[in-house]
């Protein structure tokens, strides 16, 4: 199919579904009933694995929104405009927002409109939910600037422009081709990679590229900037799936980061919604492992109790009940240090790229 005609295909399903959930709202008040919507629990309790897909999705807990109180009525008034505005602006008029401007534009809405953004935010994450599209259905644009990634891998982007074909590594500068916030809007052309390297720090994505270690291992680096934007979690997943390159997950061993990389391979509790469409199982974790701060003695920091708090909740986290992640996990709170990535530093600028990953990534079977 092309890419207009999925463009066509995704408009008419926003379109019927998001006037469905409007329908519905609509015969509660024709059947002189309250008005309401039920839709799944949003926490960790209530995230279960998919076997057919190896992720981790919500199960079957719901809460109910509804207009038996005033705080649940005003919330169906500001779905309502919502609805209103996605429908006749953005998919009736091929026009396109950021979730700022969303929060901005109900301004206009008298005493629907939003109190804060982080309001608007969790609404359009419901209609996601309800209608189980992802928010570039409905033409909803990211505010950050995606991640960027390098390497031999051949594409071509459909822009406002027209068509641009790009080598990630012939036609972009040192930090990287910059991935879109819609990735569906990429074909992939060709590639010569054997895996994808994700990657949590700029300063590491920056040392790899300088070393060169793309081309020496045939590597596509993706710098995930921290906690990847949905962007940046759906290229991985298509470059995997559609491509067949297995990819590793590199990050600082700190609890944080580990959660970056089950984000990465698992899908996150806030959008498990969509783990489906942008979680790749088939992820593995490089490091920073805390056997790894034991083994190769590296420069550490003291474990805070924040950090010791997180860390004892992931024991408890369904993503990371397995053997490896529990033993990593408890040697972490025993040890009480945490490293970052450049902690490889201290032992040459060579070492992460020509000692550390290649042995690693040796043992995991990927080189």
């Amino acid at each position: 199919m092309a890419k207009n005609e999925h463009r066509k295909e995704h408009d008419r399903l926003a379109e019927q579904r998001l006037t469905g959930l409007a329908s519905e709202l609509y015969s509660h008040f024709v059947d002189g009933k309250i008005p309401y919507v039920n839709m799944p629990s949003r926490t960790k309790n209530n995230i279960e694995f998919n076997e057919n897909s190896d992720v981790w999705v919500y199960g079957g807990r719901e809460s109910e929104r509804s207009a038996k109180t005033v705080k649940g009525a005003f919330q169906l008034l500001k779905t309502s405009h919502v609805l209103d505005f996605l429908l006749n602006n953005h998919i009736g008029n091929n026009r396109g927002s950021t979730l700022r401007e969303l929060y901005y534009i109900s301004e206009n809405w008298n005493i629907a409109k939003f109190k804060e953004q982080p309001e608007s935010d969790r609404l359009i994450e419901d209609l996601e939910i309800i209608s189980s599209l992802q928010r570039e259905y409905f033409h909803m644009r990211p505010e950050e600037d995606g991640a960027t990634l390098f390497g031999p891998l051949q594409l071509r982007e459909e822009t406002k422009r027209g068509d641009r074909d790009i080598h990630c590594q012939e036609d972009v500068g040192e930090s990287g081709y910059q991935i879109p916030f819609n990735v569906e809007n990429i074909d992939f052309i060709g590639h010569d990679a054997k895996f994808i390297i994700a990657i949590e720090t700029g300063g590491m994505y920056a040392r790899l590229i300088e070393n060169g270690f793309d081309e020496l291992n045939d590597a596509i680096l993706v710098h995930l900037k921290g906690q990847p934007a949905r962007s940046t979690r759906r290229m991985i997943k298509r470059m995997n799936e559609e491509l067949g390159i297995p990819v590793v997950v590199f990050t600082d061993g700190d609890p944080w980061s580990y959660r970056i990389y089950a984000s990465v391979a698992y899908g996150a509790i806030k959008s498990a919604h969509l783990s489906e469409f942008m979680a790749t199982p088939a992820a593995k974790f490089v490091g920073v492992q805390p056997s790894d701060i034991v083994e190769y003695e590296l420069s550490t920091d003291k474990l805070t109790d924040k950090d010791v708090d997180a860390l004892r909740s992931e024991l408890t986290d369904p993503r990371f009940e397995t053997d490896y992640w529990k033993e990593q996990i408890n040697l972490q709170l025993d040890i009480g240090k945490k490293a970052e990535q450049q902690a490889f530093a201290g032992k040459g600028l060579d070492f992460v790229t020509k000692t550390y990953l290649p042995d690693r990534l040796s043992d995991m079977d990927i080189i």
